[in-house]
């Protein structure tokens, strides 16, 4: 089963005071370059697995999507994306390392920072290959691997800054971390693997960024800084074949 750090309340409490949650799609840095790679909403099936807050499937809803379903394993992210949506959006708490989904039924599935604690991952990409309709499509985020992997115990100085190279890059699984709360897990995964994965399951790859922040984003937030000395986001964009 999916740890579900997010009804930790320690988690929870810090977690809602992250900018992305107190301000939604808005607050999150990435969520310009997301948004170019998700087709034209209007009409489509939407699954956000793991919502969270519920801010995509309002976003959708917001622009004509013919319908919005949110998945989260979190009651307390769920009880919250209920009282502040729509409700004609479905909301459902499920683990999505055990996921079944109805073959077919969806055009567009989502996922914001939330495979990377998957321990399944595999499987659940197979059941997003069998619940897209033809053509359908699959837009991601997770935490790079330069940041799920571990780091080196040694500093190494860069630009005049001292700074954690990763090790044991190709070592994947399950790495604990205090971030927020104590013990949460999150699954390392290189780069390859998330793509042969796409490929394996018959997802075809059309977009992959490694996100970095803009010279625009650095000029209104320099506290983004750090970020443009690995990338701090994976972005995919995948096909289901017409």
């Amino acid at each position: 089963m999916t740890q579900n750090i997010y009804d930790d309340p320690e988690f929870f409490e810090g977690y809602s005071r992250l900018p992305r949650s107190e301000r939604g799609l808005a607050g999150a840095p990435e969520w310009a370059s997301l948004r170019a790679m998700l087709p034209e909403i209007a009409g489509l099936r939407v699954l956000d697995l793991g919502c969270g807050f519920g801010w995509f499937c309002r976003w959708a809803m917001e622009n004509s999507a013919l319908s919005a379903t949110g998945i989260d394993v979190s009651e307390k992210m769920l009880a919250r994306a209920k009282a502040e949506s729509d409700p004609a959006i479905q909301y459902i708490q499920a683990d999505m390392d055990r996921l079944n989904l109805v073959r077919g039924s969806y055009d567009l599935i989502y996922s914001s920072l939330a495979f990377h604690y998957l321990k399944n991952l595999n499987a659940l990409l197979g059941e997003i290959a069998g619940a897209l309709a033809p053509g359908g499509r699959l837009v991601f985020s997770v935490e790079h691997p330069m940041l799920t992997a571990p780091r080196h115990p040694e500093w190494i100085e860069s630009n005049g800054a001292k700074r954690w190279p990763v090790s044991d890059y190709l070592n994947e699984g399950a790495r604990e971390t205090n971030w927020l709360a104590p013990g949460v897990i999150k699954q390392h995964r290189s780069m390859t693997s998330y793509i042969n994965m796409l490929i394996a399951n018959g997802l075809q790859l059309l977009h992959i960024e490694e996100w970095g922040p803009t010279d625009a984003q650095l000029a209104a937030q320099p506290s983004l800084g750090d970020e443009r000395h690995r990338p701090t986001f994976l972005l995919v964009s995948a096909e289901r074949a017409r």
